[in-house]
């Protein structure tokens, strides 16, 4: 039974940042129309190539401001192609109607992985011994160099990917420390730190994995890289803003940490061609990478399935399981009724104004559903079929909605 009032086949889809081909072809499989290009685009040539998309689906280096999404006047739901949405302006998109779908899921053992690696080559300075290699120097050296067993982890962010990296670090004999704002159960025998502080004084490795939010900016700065131990290593996958880069490169310069693994910074290049630069350049015993934490081909494919299957799940049933920025509701799917969406403010007398209007058109209704947050509810409403154009352009006219749409 085909879910969508609006025809598949003029349905579009834009998946911007080489996003893997298995979303390519979930969409298409579909029936929808997809365009796909290989980069982002600038905040301007977005606004004008959004104006008629209906799914948009992006990576870390698009920005979908405010005036992107005004200009947006078909799009139904937004996908990041990654685990981070600070790309996205959430607020505005929910007060739209555009539902944001991430991938919590997809990359974490990638990153989980390259984690535990660049701690176990920071331990042994792996990076300068092959750099002097290609240089053709031989500089076998065991001063400075470590075995990680018996030493101490700190995980600054005890979620899916916090947790993994835990998991992995106790099965090479690391002591592991977390710390995190939410209460969060231990794996394993990891410790909960009940300040950062602690955490800090106490590790021998500290790595991030936390989002972007004004609370995590430089949430590393001076005073924190100043209260970690002595010969120390810093590790940052996470997000660019939340490690202040000059203050790390003193510490490093000063000798007071031993070594760092980077792979994510405050600004990073649009394009693989361009130009980049960073005070960590040059510096002994610091691995700088370009925000690769997620790129593998697992990784990658995992993304390419997850994120589709949701975009494509809220366009053929209105399911906003998972959505990151918007009320929760996952209403199965009944055959002998049509499925009306309607996004409206969340004020009070919006239900009651609905459910007077089925009632003064003698609509049956099957099954409702109303989820809430401060500012929007989400109503799916499911009535019988031959009013249900009726009750659906009757609730579009209230003040009160933002976007209604019907499934038959």
């Amino acid at each position: 039974m085909n879910r969508t009032s609006f025809p598949k086949d003029q349905i579009k889809v834009l998946l911007l940042e080489n996003i893997h081909p298995l979303a390519h072809e979930a969409f298409r499989a579909e029936g929808f129309q997809v365009e796909t290009l290989v980069g982002a685009l600038s905040p301007e040539q977005l606004r004008e190539k959004i104006q008629d998309i209906h799914i948009l689906g992006i990576r870390s280096k698009t920005q979908v401001t405010a005036e992107v999404l005004h200009s947006a006047k078909r799009l139904l739901t937004l996908g990041c192609f990654c685990i981070g949405t600070n790309q996205v302006d959430l607020e505005t998109a929910k007060n739209r109607g555009v539902p944001v779908f991430n991938a919590p899921f997809g990359n974490t053992r990638s990153v989980a992985e390259m984690t535990i690696a660049e701690i176990i080559s920071l331990s042994r300075q792996l990076s300068q011994r092959s750099m002097e290699m290609h240089q053709k120097a031989w500089k076998k050296v065991s001063n400075g160099c470590f075995e990680v067993r018996g030493k101490t982890l700190g995980i600054i962010g005890y979620g899916h990917i916090g947790s993994q990296v835990s998991t992995l670090a106790e099965s090479l004999g690391l002591r592991v420390l977390y710390y995190d704002i939410i209460s969060k159960l231990p794996l394993g025998n990891a410790k909960v730190c009940n300040t950062l502080k602690d955490l800090l004084k106490e590790s021998d490795f500290v790595t991030l994995h936390v989002p972007a939010t004004p609370q995590t900016v430089k949430m590393i700065s001076h005073e924190q890289l100043q209260t970690m131990k002595p010969g120390s290593y810093l590790i940052n996958a996470s997000r660019g803003t939340v490690v202040d880069i000059p203050a790390l490169a003193a510490a490093l310069k000063s000798k007071h940490l031993a070594g760092a693994a980077i792979d994510v910074f405050p600004e990073e290049p649009e394009k693989n061609a361009d130009d980049f630069g960073t005070e960590l350049q040059g510096i002994p015993n610091v691995i700088l990478t370009p925000h690769i934490g997620g790129a593998t081909e697992e990784a990658q494919a995992n993304i390419g399935t997850e994120v589709p299957a949701a975009l494509i799940r809220f366009v053929n049933s209105g399911s906003t399981a998972g959505a990151y920025n918007f009320p929760q509701v996952d209403l199965p799917l009944t055959q002998k009724s049509h499925r009306i969406l309607n996004i409206h403010k969340n004020v009070p007398g919006v239900l009651r104004e609905i459910n007077r209007i089925v009632s003064e058109l003698g609509a049956n209704i099957e099954a409702q559903t109303l989820a809430t947050d401060p500012e929007i509810g989400y109503l799916v409403l499911d009535t019988d079929q031959a009013l249900s154009m009726e009750v659906k352009n009757a609730i579009e006219s209230l003040k009160t909605s933002i976007k209604t749409r019907i499934l038959y």
